[in-house]
């Protein structure tokens, strides 16, 4: 055993793949104020904008580095489905994209709430929802990804929901605090290493 240095001005995650292989038995829908709003073909600049203020506290920046082409070829597939969770006020507070790359699975590709409604249930009201769109006629089985930058509760959350690990990685990135791509004081629980 031993540590692999991650370059100055990077960050390393561990990351946790899980899977779920049977359809859950029905439940009731826990209930929220909140409500799920589908966006069929999203506006970059808006979609980026709701990424970065749910995924933001998590070091979530995959999208904010897409040029909008590359942006809307993600999301604008037939394949995949963008939703934002919206409060009473209308306001956008929480995304689901889902994706279904071949018709006999699907891949929760980005699954959140802003920081201050974590804790509260509403996140078994949005995996409530989001089985309800995962499993179509034909699925075998849904998968999730997070990582050791998440919520230290996410990991914990999808076991509880019925998902079970199935693999890690280790994931590095040169850290986007210092790129520029999200401002320095998000993601506080993770330390800031420049490059000197």
């Amino acid at each position: 055993m031993g540590l692999i240095p991650v370059p100055p001005g990077h960050v390393a995650a561990v990351v946790t793949t899980l899977e779920m292989r049977e359809r859950p038995r029905p439940r009731p829908m826990p209930p929220s104020p909140l409500r799920l709003v589908r966006w069929p073909e999203p506006q970059p600049d808006k979609y980026r904008a709701l990424f970065e203020r749910v995924g933001g506290p998590w070091l979530w920046y995959s999208r904010l580095v897409m040029d909008d082409a590359r942006l809307i070829a993600a999301t604008h597939r037939a394949e995949t489905q963008v939703h934002a969770v919206v409060d009473r006020a209308g306001l956008e507070v929480g995304m689901l994209e889902l994706t279904h790359p071949e018709p006999d699975w699907c891949a929760i590709d980005y699954f959140g709430l802003v920081p201050a409604l974590t804790g509260a249930g509403h996140g078994r009201w949005l995996m409530a929802m989001a089985m309800a769109l995962a499993w179509k006629p034909g699925v075998e089985f849904v998968r999730v990804n997070t990582c050791s930058l998440d919520h230290p509760r996410a990991l914990g959350f999808y076991r509880a929901q019925g998902f079970e690990a199935v693999s890690r990685s280790v994931e590095t990135f040169a850290d986007p605090r210092l790129t520029g791509t999200l401002p320095a004081d998000a993601a506080p629980h993770v330390p800031l290493v420049s490059a000197r």
